[in-house]
C-alpha cells in the first residue's frame, strides 16, 4: 500500500483517517468505532491485552477477524471462569482453528486471568490499574503526525506498564504489546492530525471519568 506523506487516506465518504485501516471495511469500522475511544470495563481492557499479545508477530486484523471466535473460545474473556481452566480445556483451545493455537499463549491467558484478579483485589478494579499509567499531557508530542507515529512502538509509560505486569507474575505483555493496548483503549490518542475521528476522540477522552 502506498501510503501519503500525510499519513491519511481520503475514504469513498470523503473523509480523511489514519493510513493504517489500508481502506478494509472491517478495519475501517473498527478505526472509526473503537480504536482510541477510552474504556473502563475490567472485562474488556483484560480481553484486549490478552489479544495484543496474541497479535504479536502478526497483524492486528487477523485477530479482529477472529475476534468472536476468541470471545466463544474463552468464555468472553471472563477472568473468573478462565482462571479456572483445566489442562482439558487448554488442548480444547490448542485444537481450536478459529482462534491462534500458540500454547504459549493460551496458558498464558490462564495465568493473566489469576493476575488480573489480584490487580483488582489491590486497586479495586483493573481499570483503576491501568489508568494510572497515562501520560501527563506535557509528556506527548504537541502533534500526532504520520511521521510522529510511524517511529513510535512503546514510550515510557507502556515500558512502566510491561515492567510492572512482569514483576506481578503476566506474560506476552512486552512494552510494544502495552502501547499497542494503551492506543486502542483510549489511554493515550493517537489517531494523526487530519483524522476525522481525532477530535471526537479527543473530546471523549476529556469527559471520559477516569478511575482514579
Amino acid at each position: 500500500m502506498n501510503i501519503p506523506d500525510d499519513g491519511l487516506i481520503i475514504g469513498s465518504d470523503n473523509k480523511s483517517r489514519c493510513w493504517w485501516h489500508g481502506d478494509i471495511d472491517e478495519y475501517i469500522k473498527y478505526h472509526d468505532e473503537e480504536w482510541g475511544c477510552p474504556v473502563n470495563s475490567d472485562r474488556q481492557l483484560f480481553e484486549k491485552i490478552i489479544l495484543e499479545g496474541f497479535q504479536s508477530g502478526l497483524s492486528w486484523l487477523t485477530i479482529l477477524r477472529k475476534r468472536e471466535n476468541f470471545r466463544n473460545a474463552f468464555d468472553n474473556f471472563n477472568y473468573k471462569k478462565i482462571v479456572k481452566y483445566s489442562d482439558t480445556d487448554i488442548e480444547r483451545l490448542v485444537k481450536d482453528v478459529g482462534i491462534i493455537r500458540h500454547r504459549g499463549k493460551i496458558v498464558s491467558t490462564i495465568n493473566n486471568a489469576a493476575r488480573v484478579q489480584e490487580i483488582i483485589k489491590e486497586y479495586g478494579s483493573f481499570s483503576a490499574y491501568i489508568w494510572q499509567y497515562e501520560p501527563k499531557k506535557k509528556d506527548r508530542p504537541t502533534k500526532i503526525n504520520y511521521k510522529t507515529l510511524s517511529q513510535i512502538t512503546q514510550s515510557a509509560k507502556s515500558v512502566a506498564l510491561s515492567k510492572d505486569l512482569k514483576k506481578r507474575g503476566w506474560s506476552f505483555v512486552g512494552p510494544t504489546t502495552c502501547y499497542a493496548f494503551m492506543q486502542s483503549m483510549g489511554i493515550v490518542n493517537d489517531h494523526i492530525e487530519g483524522c476525522c475521528c481525532r477530535d471526537r476522540i479527543e473530546e471523549e477522552r476529556k469527559k471520559f471519568e477516569r478511575p482514579i
